[in-house]
C-alpha cells in the first residue's frame, strides 16, 4: 500500500533542492533528449532512490542522536544509488557490447541498484509491493524446485541480476520509461496548474453551478475531483487536496461523516480514468500494448462520464433521502466570475487535449503543454500592475508570436521566452510569486512523482521474471481451462485477481502483473485487446476503494474524523457502477467506443445510464420516496438485465425498468390523490 502521507513530507534545504534538480533533469531530457533512452531511466530511478531516502531515512522519529544517524544514513545510500546510476551512462558502450553478461562491477552496480530500488519502495509506498516483487524475484532464483507445472528450468543468478538490472524488461522496463518521459511531465504539468490556482477556479466552478442544489455540497466534490482529474492521475492526491475543503462541507449540511468521506474518495479514484489527462496506467498501458493513447483517451470517455454520473446521481439520492438541501445561493460564488478570471489556465489544458487528438505524441504534447503553462504563468507577472488594455493585448499577441517560433526552432523556443519573461519580471519588480510558484511547482512535481516512480521501477522485477521463466502462459492456461466455456466466470476471477491484488498493492503494478496474466486469456476467449486491458484497468482503480485495504478511503479518513473501513464500505456502495460498466463494456465494447457505428455506441450508453439510475435506486433505497426490500431488489435486478448485450435481456430489462417506474409513480402519487 502506497502512503498518503507522502503528499505532506516537508521538503526543506538540501531535499527540496534535489527535488527541483530531479524536475529540471526531465523538462531538459524529455525537451532535447541528450542521451540514450537507458541511460534517461538509469538516473531517473537514481534521483528516485535519492529523494526517497533522504525524505524518508532510517531510524525517521526516533531520539534525536538515532535520528541524525539515519539522515546521515539515508544521504549516504541515496547518493550512493544515484552514483550507481551514471554508472549506465559512463559505460553504456560497454555494457551493450556485452550484453546478458555480467563482469566485474557490474556485480555491485547491478545488486545496488536492485537492493535499493526495494528499499526505497518500501519507505515510499510500505511493505506490500516489495514482498510480492521479492515472492517473484525468489520464483525466479528458486522456481526450479518447485513441484508441477510451475517448476521453471533454472536460471543462474548472473542470468537474473543480467534481465532485472541491466535489461529493458528489469528495473528499467517500460514502466520506467513511461514514468520517466509521459507520466513525469504530466505529474509536473498538474502541479504547476494547481500552483496557478487550478484548485479554485474547478471548485468555485463547481460550487457556482450546483452548491445551491439538493445536496450540493456532495455534487461540488464530485464536479471539482472530475474536473480535477482532468490535470491530476492520482486519486490519493485529489482526496487530500479536494478533500480538506468538500469534506467538511458535506458533513456541515447533513452528510455522515463516512458517507462524506466515501463520496471524495470514489470521485477522487475517478481522476484515474477522465480524460485527457488519465491515471499513469493509461501512459504504460499505451506502450504495452502498442496503441496511440489518443484511442485509449476515446475508449475511456464514455465510461469515465458514467463513472462521475454515478457518484452524481448517488448523491443526490442520498440527498433526496435525508432531506439535505445545499447552500444559499447567495454563499455560492458565480461560476462565470471564476472562469473569467482564470479562463487563461484553461488554454495549456485545451492545447494539450488539442495535441493529443492531432496525432502528437503524449511526451510532446505534454512537454507543449507544460510550456504553455509557465509562459502564461510568467506573462501575467509581467503584466502585473499594467491596467491599459491596449498595452495588455499588444504583449498578449507578441508573446504569442514569440512562442509561435516553436514549429520553426523547436521546444528551445519556449526556454527563450520564458527566460525572457524572468528576465522582465526581475526589470520591473514584479513576479517574485511567480518564481517562487515555479520553483515550489517544480519541487511539487518530483515528490508527487516518488510513488508512481519506484512502482514503476520495482515492477520491473515482476515484469522480468514472468518473461523469463515463462509463468504467464502457464498461468493463463489454467485460469482459460476454468473459464474457457464461460466469458463471465473468466472475468468474475480477473476481477478477484485485481481486487485481491490491489489490497497491497497500488493501481500501476496491480494492472502489470494482472495484465500480464489474465489480459491475453480474457483476448484468447475473444475479448478486444484494448477492452481486455481497460478491464483490468478498472477493477485496478476499483481496488482502491474497497476494503479491507482501500488507499483513498484512508486518505480521507482523517478529513472526515472517520474510520478508514466504513468509508471504504460507502464508496463501494456509491462506487457499484463502477463494478458493473466494465462487464457492460466486455458484452459490449460500443461502450468504450470500438465501434463505427453511432446508433451503438449511443444505444449502449442509453443503456447504461438507465442501469446506473436503477443501480443507484435500489442501493440507496430512495427514488421519488423511500423503497422497501424488495422495490430495491426488483430495480437492481433490472438492472443487471441490462449488462448482457443478448437481444432479450435488453427487453426484460427494459420492460422491468418502465413497469417499475410506472408502479413507483403511481405508489408515490397515490396519497397526494386520497388526500385530494
Amino acid at each position: 500500500m502506497s502512503d498518503p502521507d507522502i503528499e505532506h513530507v516537508p521538503m526543506r534545504g538540501a531535499a527540496f533542492w534535489v527535488a527541483v534538480l530531479f524536475s529540471c533533469f526531465q523538462i531538459w531530457t524529455a525537451a532535447f533528449q541528450p542521451m540514450s533512452s537507458q541511460v534517461i531511466r538509469a538516473i531517473h530511478v537514481g534521483f528516485v532512490i535519492w529523494m526517497v531516502l533522504i525524505l524518508y531515512p532510517p531510524f525517521k522519529g526516533a531520539r534525536p542522536s538515532l535520528a541524525r544517524i539515519g539522515r546521515i544514513a539515508g544521504w549516504a545510500l541515496g547518493l550512493l544509488g544515484f552514483a550507481c546510476s551514471f554508472y549506465y551512462w559512463v559505460f553504456e558502450s560497454d555494457l551493450t557490447a556485452r550484453a546478458g553478461e555480467i563482469v566485474g562491477w557490474d556485480w555491485f552496480v547491478g545488486i545496488v541498484m536492485l537492493a535499493l530500488v526495494f528499499e526505497a519502495t518500501r519507505r515510499a509506498m510500505g511493505w506490500g509491493l516489495p514482498v510480492i516483487c521479492g515472492i517473484f524475484l525468489a520464483y525466479g532464483l528458486f522456481g526450479q524446485y518447485l513441484p508441477g507445472v510451475l517448476a521453471h528450468r533454472g536460471y543462474g543468478v548472473d542470468q537474473i541480476l543480467s534481465t532485472l538490472s541491466f535489461g529493458t524488461e528489469g528495473i528499467f522496463g517500460t514502466p520506467t520509461y513511461v514514468s520517466s518521459t509521459y507520466i513525469y511531465l504530466f505529474i509536473l504539468f498538474g502541479a504547476f496548474l494547481e500552483q496557478a490556482g487550478m484548485i479554485d477556479l474547478f471548485t468555485d466552478f463547481a460550487m457556482g453551478t450546483v452548491g445551491h442544489t439538493k445536496g450540493g455540497p456532495a455534487k461540488v466534490s464530485v464536479i471539482s475531483s472530475a474536473l480535477m482529474g482532468t490535470i491530476n492521475g492520482s486519486g490519493v492526491a485529489n482526496v487530500v487536496t479536494t478533500g480538506q475543503f468538500t469534506i467538511p462541507l458535506m458533513k456541515r449540511f447533513g452528510y455522515a461523516p463516512a458517507f462524506a468521506g466515501g463520496v471524495e474518495a470514489t470521485a477522487s479514484m475517478g481522476g484515474q480514468i477522465m480524460p485527457p489527462v488519465m491515471g499513469a496506467v493509461a501512459f504504460i498501458m499505451a506502450e504495452t500494448i502498442n496503441v496511440p493513447y489518443v484511442d485509449i483517451v476515446k475508449a475511456a470517455v464514455i465510461p469515465a462520464m458514467l463513472y462521475f454520473f454515478t457518484a452524481f446521481w448517488m448523491v443526490h439520492l442520498e440527498a433526496g433521502r435525508k432531506g439535505l438541501l445545499g447552500l444559499p445561493k447567495d454563499e455560492c460564488p458565480n461560476p462565470w466570475t471564476a472562469v473569467r478570471q482564470r479562463w487563461h489556465l484553461l488554454l495549456p489544458l485545451i492545447g494539450l487535449v488539442w495535441l493529443l487528438f492531432a496525432g502528437y505524441t503524449p511526451m510532446f504534447s505534454g512537454t507543449i503543454g507544460l510550456a504553455l503553462t509557465v509562459v502564461l504563468i510568467f506573462g501575467s507577472a509581467v503584466l502585473t500592475g499594467v491596467r491599459r488594455t491596449t498595452l495588455r493585448v499588444v504583449f498578449w499577441v507578441l508573446l504569442a508570436l514569440a512562442c509561435s517560433g516553436f514549429f520553426k526552432f523547436g521546444v528551445g523556443t519556449f526556454f527563450v521566452v520564458t527566460a525572457a519573461l524572468v528576465a522582465l519580471t526581475y526589470i520591473r519588480h514584479t513576479g517574485k510569486d511567480a518564481r517562487k510558484l515555479a520553483i515550489t511547482a517544480l519541487a511539487d512535481g518530483a515528490r508527487h512523482a516518488l510513488p508512481v516512480a519506484a512502482a514503476c521501477a520495482i515492477v520491473g522485477v515482476i515484469i522480468g521474471v514472468i518473461n523469463l521463466t515463462g509463468v504467464a502462459a502457464e498461468l493463463g492456461g489454467q485460469v482459460i481451462a476454468i473459464g474457457e466455456n464461460n466469458l463471465f466466470l473468466a472475468l468474475f476471477f480477473t476481477m478477484v485477481i485485481c481486487l485481491v491484488l490491489g489490497m497491497g498493492i497500488p493501481t500501476i503494478p496491480n494492472y502489470i502483473i494482472t495484465s500480464s496474466l489474465a489480459a491475453p486469456v480474457l483476448l484468447k476467449l475473444g475479448v478486444p485487446l484494448l477492452v481486455s486491458h481497460m478491464f483490468v484497468f478498472y477493477f485496478g482503480i476499483m481496488a482502491d476503494l474497497t476494503p479491507p485495504v482501500a488507499l483513498a478511503a484512508f486518505a480521507a479518513a482523517p478529513i472526515a474524523n472517520e474510520s478508514g473501513m466504513k468509508i471504504g464500505f460507502q464508496a463501494v456502495r456509491i462506487a457499484i457502477a463502477g463494478f458493473i460498466v466494465p462487464y457492460m463494456a466486455v458484452y459490449d465494447p460500443a461502450l468504450m467506443a470500438q465501434s463505427t457505428s453511432v446508433l451503438a455506441i449511443a444505444w449502449v450508453t442509453f443503456k447504461a445510464i438507465v442501469a446506473v439510475c436503477f443501480w443507484g435506486a435500489g442501493a440507496i433505497g430512495y427514488l421519488r420516496a423511500p423503497l422497501n426490500w424488495f422495490e430495491r431488489l426488483f430495480a437492481i435486478a433490472a438492472a443487471c438485465l441490462l449488462v448482457a448485450a443478448i437481444p432479450w435481456t435488453d427487453e426484460a430489462g427494459m420492460a422491468c425498468c418502465v413497469l417499475f417506474l410506472a408502479w413507483h409513480f403511481w405508489r408515490t402519487r397515490r396519497p397526494a390523490s386520497a388526500k385530494a
